[in-house]
């Protein structure tokens, strides 16, 4: 069954101090809600509704943000404040919530390996809760459409955009066989290449489904880029090994790990979520 989401969340989000100094560069807001919530809230609409955290040192705010707060709600209990709280308590009441550590910064390979315990052999979506997907007016959310792929191929399925050749040594880079209007079948993934190497311009934008088998190729990743163990090296060796599709997202999406595309999120979310619902 299909219904986990792992978030690695121990980074230390270095581009933005001193303000993650001391908080979560996930808990950071956007407008009124931080990271982590929009991307919990896409994994539940998705009917991802176990929920678990590769975490690290100083990231005890995100597990706090998902429990209860009995002070600050006996404080709003009865005013028109309490709204403000309906979305993340919904989150509580419907998904759970698990948490591991990571021991040390070895690589997004290495952070979901160490969420094995939390995943077991099962199917399980993987989240960057600092790239911020919105579905466009009638589109799915990225995850609820790899979710209805995972159903039809059976096979680890990550989702890719197009970028801008200047900005392709950022990215982990896709070659593969077109199957039908964005959708591919991978037969080769680069991480972060110079434009000139680059295999196509589609980068990996931080959301992908993997099938468990991934697990034993990551303890047999060697590292790569950085000392890092690579999630895209052992994905690439499922596409070589079986299948790995490639779906194309053509929503919203901002790279909230820089400050200039936190900036972006922030002003789009003001001006077409925030004050549609809540006005200046």
């Amino acid at each position: 069954m299909l219904d986990r989401c792992l978030f690695p969340v121990a980074g230390y989000g270095t581009r933005f101090l001193p303000a993650t100094k001391a908080l979560a560069k996930e808990m950071l807001p956007i407008v009124d809600k931080p990271l982590v919530q929009y991307a919990v809230e896409e994994a539940m609409d998705a009917g991802l509704k176990r929920i678990g955290f590769v975490t690290g040192r100083g990231k005890r705010a995100i597990a706090d943000h998902f429990d209860l707060s009995y002070e600050l709600e006996h404080q709003i209990h009865g005013s028109n404040k309490e709204i403000h709280l309906k979305e993340v308590n919904e989150l509580m009441e419907k998904c759970t919530f698990s948490f591991v550590r990571q021991k040390e910064m070895k690589g997004l390979g290495n952070a979901i390996l160490e969420g094995e315990t939390l995943i077991g052999n099962e199917p399980f979506a993987v989240s960057l809760a600092d790239v911020l997907c919105l579905p466009l007016e009638n589109q799915d959310n990225v995850l609820h459409s790899m979710v209805k792929l995972y159903r039809q191929f059976r096979c680890t399925i990550i989702a890719v955009e197009k970028v801008p050749t200047e900005h392709l040594g950022s990215y982990g880079v896709i070659a593969g066989e077109p199957l039908k209007e964005g959708l591919y079948r991978v037969t080769d993934m680069v991480e972060k290449p110079s434009p000139e190497d680059a295999p196509s311009n589609l980068g990996i934008l931080g959301r992908y489904i993997l099938t468990p088998d991934i697990f034993e190729i990551l303890r047999n990743t060697p590292p790569g880029i950085g000392g890092e163990v690579q999630l895209t090296d052992a994905i690439k060796q499922q596409a070589e090994d079986g299948c790995v599709i490639a779906f194309e997202y053509k929503g919203k999406r901002f790279d909230c790990g820089r400050v200039g595309g936190f900036i972006e999120a922030n002003n789009y979310v003001y001006e077409n979520m925030y004050i549609p619902k809540w006005g200046k």
